[in-house]
């Protein structure tokens, strides 16, 4: 091959490397995608109806009132996830949590042969239904340097009927408390005056 049809090889060949170029940089300039001005995606979440406009929470219902609608069969079933620290019967062992077996009413930190946190003896007090409620929506936010790292139960309907399995096993079960009835009289409210009959004309 002689020097001219190189020449023309090797201009054929730059041509295309200047067409295909040529093609990549207009192609480039059409559908060039903007760049977002932060990396990553944009996740959308769902708005919960926990709570109410303005950022508050709703009010939780009484314990009192909980208890009224609670089963513990449910409870029992909820339960379920506890046994792995703890035991309900009566007699049961301690394990990384105390028995609970008696324990609404019983003192904090009382059961013989557990060794209780700094922070469960520093508490005091007694197990009512109310305590447990509190301690079970958030342990480690109650009582502060508690050995408990269960996260809690969140839904107060869940809590009440773990608390009323929780009542039954009990040597003399606790009554479980009444919500007060806001619809009742008060008991002293001064009653009506009877009509008293006119007098009896005289003959």
């Amino acid at each position: 091959m002689n020097s001219f049809e190189l020449n023309k090889v090797l201009g054929a060949i730059l041509a295309t490397c200047l067409i295909l170029l040529s093609l990549n940089i207009g192609a480039g300039a059409l559908f060039n995608p903007a760049k977002p001005a932060k990396p990553g995606y944009e996740i959308a979440v769902k708005e919960t109806g926990g709570e109410k406009a303005g950022g508050a929470k709703e009010a939780e219902q009484p314990i009192e009132t909980l208890l009224a609608a609670a089963s513990a069969e449910k409870g029992e079933a909820t339960a379920k996830q506890c046994q792995a620290c703890h035991t309900f019967e009566k007699g049961g062992p301690n394990r990384v949590g105390p028995n609970l077996w008696n324990v609404v009413n019983r003192p904090r930190a009382s059961e013989a042969g557990f060794n209780y946190s700094a922070g469960m003896k520093a508490k005091g007090g007694n197990w009512s239904f109310d305590e447990l409620n509190k301690f079970l929506t958030n342990p480690r936010g109650y009582i502060t340097g508690t050995n408990m790292t269960f996260a809690g139960l969140s839904r107060e309907t869940q809590r009440a009927d773990v608390i009323a399995f929780l009542a039954k096993h009990a040597d003399s079960p606790v009554p479980m408390p009444k919500a007060a009835d806001a619809g009742a009289k008060p008991a002293d409210a001064p009653k009506a005056a009877a009509p008293t009959a006119p007098p009896a004309a005289k003959k």
